[in-house]
């Protein structure tokens, strides 16, 4: 791997190119079914017909467990925004009408978006009285059944130089509602510190779906529960005030 290869760097793991492939080296220790998860919620994504990178592989190089998918030409539209922030809000809502698109597809193979909150919610940590409120919060929202990303951001999109997208990183991909979707986007970009762009995209998304804003709010509490699972410690105390169900009730 040479050093002008990289695509991007990530906490465990690293993006490069290798002729017409695309290499997602994870670093020595990375759990295995973890990386064969994420491989075998790519591949049922494809098979969905909506635009991923196609899987090619999954290998161990020197070692490291690898996926490899074909390489995209594009940039992602984290790239695109922050080489021209003027249109930054075009960008944005590009990333809305992918993501809007995304939820027309289903895949009944994935794993339920209501049953990996509930679990999740349950190794939280948090109280047992907060816990039960957010399960019966959880059991009283609409499951539905359509294609989830669960880290859809605008690292995650890719559009090439004919304006066609592809998007990567499934490894949080599940079946459920959409709303979940768009609470868990709202809520990286709030992790992220960007919160005007949070707002922005928050309205945006309503606003293409002609979905209430009150009812994405009701799955801020139980979306930032399960976050906490895997989470980074310095980002607990703020997902717990966002657990708070009569907040946002």
């Amino acid at each position: 791997m040479k050093p002008e290869s990289i695509i991007a760097t990530r906490p465990n793991k690293v993006i490069y190119r290798e002729g017409d492939v695309a290499i997602k080296l994870f670093e020595k220790g990375y759990s295995a079914a973890d990386i064969f998860n994420e491989a075998h919620n790519h591949a049922m994504v494809e098979e969905t017909g909506f635009p991923v990178p196609p899987l090619e592989a999954v290998r161990k190089i020197d070692g490291q467990w690898a996926i490899v998918t074909k390489f995209i030409e594009g940039k992602t539209l984290a790239q695109l925004m922050e080489e021209d922030p003027a249109r930054a809000d075009a960008f944005l809502e590009r990333m809305v009408e992918v993501q809007v698109a995304m939820h027309e597809y289903a895949s009944m193979k994935l794993r339920h978006l209501t049953d990996k909150m509930y679990e999740r919610i349950g190794l939280s940590g948090l109280n047992q009285a907060t816990q039960f409120e957010l399960h019966a919060r959880l059991g009283s929202l609409p499951k539905n059944f359509k294609l989830c990303h669960g880290d859809m951001n605008p690292t995650n999109v890719i559009i090439t130089d004919s304006g066609e997208f592809y998007v990567t990183d499934w490894s949080h991909a599940t079946q459920g509602n959409a709303s979940a979707d768009a609470a868990r986007t709202y809520l990286l970009f709030r992790l992220a510190g960007h919160d005007e762009q949070a707002e922005k995209y928050f309205t945006m998304f309503c606003n293409k779906t002609g979905c209430s804003p009150d009812y994405v709010q009701k799955w801020l509490p139980v979306v930032a529960a399960s976050h906490l699972v895997k989470g980074q410690p310095v980002e607990r105390e703020f997902l717990v005030r966002w657990t708070n169900v009569v907040e946002y009730g």
